[in-house]
Parts: C-alpha cells; structure tokens; sequence
C-alpha cells in the first residue's frame, strides 16, 4: 500500500480558486482527470519504488549504470502514459498542456519517487534549451525522442574545479571540417549521465573554443549524444557514480569526454546566455521538489501522529494519539502551511510561464522574478518541513525503516543544485530588482492581498527602494550581505497574501484556518529589519 495520495483537491483550489488559472480547452473537471490519472502512477507505481530505490541505488559496473529494481519498468509506464510530452510542443510530439498544470503533475512524481522523477526533470531542461535555441535540423532530430521518452537529456555544466564559477570550465571543443566538433574534458554531478532506461542519453555541455573570450563570455554549448547516427558510440563514458547522502536511486555521473563528436547550439559563445535557460526552468522544478518532498514527509507524519497513541489527553485522562498532543499539532499546522505557501507561489510562477508564452512581456518577468524565490525559500521550507516530520516520529524518525530519514536525507540537496540558494538569493537582488530598478518588485507587492496589513506590505516595498538606493551607492557587498533575508523576507509577505486567498476561497475564518500562519508576518518583519534599520 503506498504511502503517498497525491494532493489532487490542494492543488486544484490553488489553480482555479486562489490563483485564477483559465485554459480555453481545460476545465475544473478536465483538470481533475488529468490529474486522477496521474497520481494513479505516482501512488500506485512510482511511490512503492522509493524506499527500494534508495535501499538499492543505482550500480556502476564496466561503465554501465543499471538504476534501481523496477525503475525501468517504471520508466516505461511512464513513457507509454504519455506523461513525459505533456507541457511540450505538439509539433514534435508533446501535449501541450500548460506549465500549470504540468507542474502540478510533476509534483507528483517528485513527491512520489525524487530520485526517478530527476531524470524527467533534467530531460525537461534539455527539450526546452533546444526548443528555444537549436536550430531547425536539431529541433527535428532530438525533439520528438527527448519528448516521447525514447531518450533523456542531461546538463554537463560542473567541472572539478568550476562549480558555481562557471568562467573556470576548461572542457575544450575544437571545430572540425564537416561543421561538427569534438568535446574533450570531464564534468562531475551529472544527473542520469548514464543509465539503462532510454535507448539514447542526450547531453547538453558546456566547452570552449581554442580562441574562446576568457571567463564566461567564452562558453558555449553542444548537443553530444551517446550514441550518434547508426548506432555508433560516442567518445562519452561514465567513469564512475558518486556516493551520495541521499537521492541513491538517481544515479550521479562522473563523464569523460575524449573527443566526443557535438554539435553547436546557435553561436559560439552564447553558451552561458542558452545554459540559463536550462537553468532557470530546472530552478523552479527543483522549488516544486522542495513542495513534492515536503508534502510527502507531511503526509507520513500525520499518518503516524494519528497512529501513535502516547501520553494521556489533560481533559479525559485517557491514553491519546500523538496528533492529540498541543506540540504535534504546532508541527503538523507549520508543515502544512508552509506546504500550501510553497506550492501556491511555484504554481503562480508557473501561471506566469504559461501567460508570458502567450506574449505577456511583464507575465515573463514575474516568472523570473519568482524564479529564484520559489528555488531558494521551497527547497529551504523542505529541508525544515522534512525535519519536523522526522520530529512527529520521534525516535522511530531516525530509524532507516520508516522512510521519513530518506525523506530528510533527500530534501537536502535542494538547496545546493541547480545553483545555491546564496545564488539565488544574489540573483534576485541584483538581476530581478536592480536590474530592473525595482519595477517588477514593487508591482508585485502592489498586487498583494488588500487584507494583508498595510505595514508589511509597506516594509517590503521600503525595502525595496532600500536595496535600490545602496545599489546607486555602489554598496554591492552590503546589498549581497541582505539579499538572503530580502528574499526570505519576500517569500513570507507573498505567502502571507496566498494563505489569506486560500482561506477565503475555502470560506474559512481566519482563526479557524491556521493560526500558526500568523508567524510568517513577524517573522518577514524580522528579516527585513537589517535592510530598514529597525
């Protein structure tokens, strides 16, 4: 029986409810059985394979990596379901099915099995660098496979030494006379470099050219397939897995490039411009899997807490479950309204996707101004969230068998992937609000809930306008010393607003809904008093 339901009815009040999502061809219902359908695979199929995953890992023997029992026949499923085309481009073979309800159903699977749902994740960010910045003959070559499923795509971005330091990478790319070029070097942590459960692994790597720029304006990006036309290897090897605290089941490459034949994505030296858009769309699927995991450690904490009967009730005398207990229910009620703000704000993001594909230019700087918010606060609230669900268990939490330490063990990497959530936190003071001097923030804390007290949303704004004064200062350290708590401080004052829309579209009283929400104001309050002087 699987631990984990889906939460199919959250999901749809936030879309339809709390953030207004409308399609022309999709409906309440139509979205509930796209749904329903979903979350069949993710409870029945992929949810049981979890804690075997991990128990299992993946295993590197000969340079072959075969993934956990059942993942591939998991894969296939989900290949056959349909599932891995659903937000994409129908040209080649996707559904395409808006990112709202695309990240819903993605959701699923991270919450359900994070270590299988990364290889769709990657392979998403892959489909969507090539669709925006490949060239027609690539489009029609990798596209259909990556968006059936036939074969997956990776990001090889890390090197040894160049992890977030981007303008370190030494892999090499030299131009050879049929247009092609051969890639040379090694990348570490690359996420289902290599595996046994698609017919073709498409990686995505960043190299430079003999007479590259130094620094990052010398990067650009090739497609280097595993295997090349007619089935012939490429120059691309597995050398090695890494052992990681968690996320076992989802293998971790170490890959040797030795003269590996790729092809260029669009110019020469636009790597790091077309990297960003891998990155950007896996920041806030790596957010939704702070919501996904979170979610899934709440759901095993209040089945247990309602299941544990210890200490007696102070009105009946009696022996009582756990759930009973005053500091349970302030753990539960903290979990769960942290869940709701996490996955409102990622589906709003998602809103934003689905509007600025549309041709709504400030929809598409709201997506990228809640990009790194979404990133850094979700997977930050999931690292929490895990933990006090390890504390509803008590003892029995930090036992292996439980699954609630995998759980905790797995969120853990959210904050470092797909850049540091210091890097966020840095990107969204200095590329989303000085960049843009401030006018996509201060709209969006305009749009707040009008029921939000006008003081906060005021300190917000303040605050704003703070960092954008030191900005002109040219006080960049004191900004970079801030930007953690703006965010944080941020994130809390727009949740605030989404619980506030969530209590009213369920039509109940505030002080009937969770007055523990009423922690995220103070506390935003205290995280903007180092930047207002208070």
């Amino acid at each position: 029986m699987s631990d984990y339901t889906p939460p199919v009815d959250d999901m749809l009040l936030l879309l339809f409810d709390v953030l207004g999502f409308a399609h022309p061809d999709i409906d309440r219902d139509t979205a509930r059985s796209v749904l329903e359908e979903a979350a069949k695979l993710a409870s029945g199929v992929l949810a049981p394979l979890n804690h075997s995953g991990d128990k299992a890992g993946a295993k590197f023997e000969n340079g072959t990596v075969m993934t956990a029992p059942g993942f591939k026949e998991a894969y296939k499923q989900y290949c056959e379901g349909g599932w891995n085309a659903v937000p994409f481009d129908p040209e080649y073979g996707g559904q395409g099915l808006p990112w709202a309800l695309a990240f819903c159903i993605q959701e699923m699977w991270q919450g359900a099995n994070m270590a299988f749902g990364l290889c769709p994740l990657l392979n998403q960010g892959a489909v969507e660098a090539i669709a925006l910045h490949g060239s027609d003959e690539q489009k029609q070559k990798f596209l259909p496979k990556l968006i059936s499923g036939e074969w997956t795509g990776t990001m090889n971005l890390t090197e040894p030494q160049a992890g977030s330091d981007l303008g370190l990478i030494r892999a090499k790319a030299e131009k050879q006379g049929d247009g092609s070029y051969k890639i040379t070097g090694q990348k570490i942590f690359i996420t289902y470099g290599e595996h046994d459960m698609a017919d073709n692994i498409v990686h995505l790597v960043l190299a430079r050219t003999p007479d590259a720029p130094e620094d990052v304006k010398g990067i650009s990006l090739f497609i280097v397939p595993k295997f090349l036309d007619g089935g012939t290897r490429n120059a691309v090897r597995c050398i090695g897995l890494e052992h990681k605290l968690g996320i076992h089941a989802s293998p971790t490459c170490t890959m040797e490039f030795d003269g590996a034949v790729g092809t260029l994505i669009g110019q020469e030296n636009m790597g790091l411009k077309y990297m960003f858009t891998m990155m950007n769309n896996a920041r806030l699927s790596v957010g939704l899997q702070g919501v996904a995991i979170a979610e899934r450690a709440y759901q095993k904490a209040v089945a247990y807490a309602h299941d544990r009967v210890q200490g007696k009730s102070f009105k009946t005398g009696q022996r009582v479950a756990i759930a009973e207990h005053a500091d349970v229910k302030r753990m539960l009620r903290t979990m769960q309204t942290k869940i709701t703000v996490g996955r409102a704000l990622t589906l709003e993001a998602a809103i934003a996707l689905d509007r600025a594909a549309a041709g709504d230019a400030d929809a598409q700087k709201k997506a990228e101004l809640l990009t790194p918010i979404v990133k850094s606060w979700c997977t930050d609230m999931a690292c929490e969230v895990t933990s006090m669900a390890v504390q509803v268990f008590g003892g029995m939490g930090f036992i292996e068998e439980t699954g609630i330490a995998q759980l905790y063990r797995d969120a853990r990497i959210l904050p470092i992937y797909e850049g540091t959530n210091g890097i966020q936190s840095a990107d969204l003071t200095f590329r989303k609000v000085i960049h843009d001097q401030g006018k996509t923030a201060l709209a969006y804390i305009e749009s707040l809930s009008s029921e939000l007290p006008q003081a906060d949303r005021d300190r917000l704004a303040a605050a704003t306008k703070t960092l954008l004064d030191w900005a002109a200062k040219n006080e960049m350290d004191r900004i970079a010393a801030v930007s953690a708590s703006y965010l944080e401080a941020f994130a809390l004052i727009a949740g605030a607003s989404l619980i506030v829309k969530t209590r009213n579209a369920r039509g109940v009283a505030h002080e009937q809904f969770d007055p523990v929400s009423g922690a995220l104001l103070p506390h935003a309050a205290a995280c903007l008093a180092p930047i207002l002087g208070r």
